[in-house]
């Protein structure tokens, strides 16, 4: 006899019970699914911050500028390979509702930090031609339809230009970069030597700095030495590790991946309750045939793995039906349109998710199959 056709014959006994606990096993691995992709999204940052690259800010907050003076003497510091800047431009394409993060960078020297941002190599050529050039990424790209050639009005907020209305500034979309699922495709990077150039104030300065160091184990000590340049300066300066900086933006609003941890770990808690729940009913309802197989020779073990079976086909099923969903909702990409840029289900969550849903069977069904293996076959047959 195969133990398969037996099991899902058991689970159709009461159809409705079972369909019942199989949804609510299923919703529940959609969640934790959910909840891991949440996750990613918030702490995403952290895991994918280099762990030889440096930041620095201004020492009152990031907020606050840094002349771009400070590029040459910071080149000098020893461990430091290569320096590049980066300022928040805070512009408004057509609506404020519209979440477009624009930054002024330095295009050479800000490829090489983060190669991970692909950039063809002739659109690339085009960025370094055209003073006015943007490159964007391939979902800000796709999310309001940009091609290459298009010229892009971006209201200035505390960035005023020189010349046109005194409001706009016009860029040239000459690229669109794209990367790995770690890689925010929603930016629009512009030449910072455009915005220093055009701008009415706040010429000369820059929003913060970013720094390569040759020996990641001194980047400690390479932070130090680049502070104690500017100490007692009228732009002082913090530099730390982009993990740490990271990290410390995403600890302001709270431990993420400990809250949702804890709230998938209480989910499913509970459909382990109900599943158990089920469990223990359906083999009380089953005594008599529980008797009978042991009667016709099934020993106490072969009686205890078919229960644990049968709970681990139900879990593992649903499990799946649940991850499959979360899934995807994850290939439908960021849904606040640019708040969470990094919006994916990660391969070792689905393997996690599915470690638990068997565990999740194992220990549902474990007291119950207990029960099941230790009835005597008169005492089953008495009951029934």
């Amino acid at each position: 006899m195969k133990f398969l056709p037996l099991t899902f014959r058991n689970m159709l006994r009461r159809p409705v019970r079972t369909v019942l606990v199989f949804l609510a096993t299923t919703i529940a691995f959609l969640l934790f699914g959910v909840l891991m992709i949440l996750k990613v999204a918030f702490t995403m940052g952290v895991e994918v911050a280099g762990v030889d690259r440096l930041m620095m800010t201004n020492k009152m907050s990031i907020i606050q500028p840094l002349p771009i003076a400070y590029l040459e003497r910071i080149k000098a510091v020893d461990n430091v390979t290569l320096v590049t800047h980066q300022s928040w431009f805070g512009g408004i394409y057509q609506d404020p509702k519209n979440n477009v993060f624009e930054f002024a960078v330095d295009p050479p020297t800000w490829t090489q930090m983060y190669p991970e941002f692909k950039v063809p190599p002739k659109e690339f050529e085009a960025w370094l031609a055209d003073r006015q050039g943007a490159v964007v990424g391939k979902d800000l790209a796709a999310r309001f339809g940009w091609k290459i050639g298009d010229t892009i009005p971006i209201k200035g907020t505390f960035n005023r230009p020189k010349g046109g209305d005194g409001v706009t500034w016009q860029f040239h979309l000459v690229g669109i970069y794209d990367g790995d699922k770690s890689v925010d495709k929603t930016q629009f990077l512009f030449r910072y030597d455009y915005l220093d150039e055009n701008r009415t104030l706040g010429s000369g300065i820059t929003g913060w700095y970013l720094i390569k160091v040759g020996d990641p184990s001194r980047s400690a000590e390479t932070a130090k030495k680049i502070d104690s340049l500017f100490q007692n300066s009228s732009f002082e300066t913090k530099t730390a590790t982009e993990k740490a900086v990271a990290q410390s933006f995403a600890n302001q609003v709270g431990n993420i991946g400990k809250i949702v941890n804890w709230i998938a770990a209480v989910v499913l808690l509970i459909v382990m309750l109900i599943a158990a729940s089920q469990m223990s009913l359906s083999i009380r309802e089953r005594t008599k045939e529980i008797g009978a197989l042991k009667a016709i020779g099934f020993t106490d073990g072969t009686v205890l793995t078919l229960v644990l079976i049968e709970s681990v086909t139900l879990s593992v099923l649903a499990g799946v039906l649940g991850l499959g969903l979360a899934w995807l909702i994850s290939l439908g990409g960021d849904p606040t349109g640019g708040l969470m840029p990094i919006w994916m289900f990660q391969p070792q969550d689905m393997v996690l998710g599915l470690g638990l849903a068997v565990l999740l069977g194992v220990i549902a069904g474990t007291m119950p199959a207990i029960g099941a293996m230790r009835l005597q076959i008169a005492t089953a047959l008495r009951r029934s």
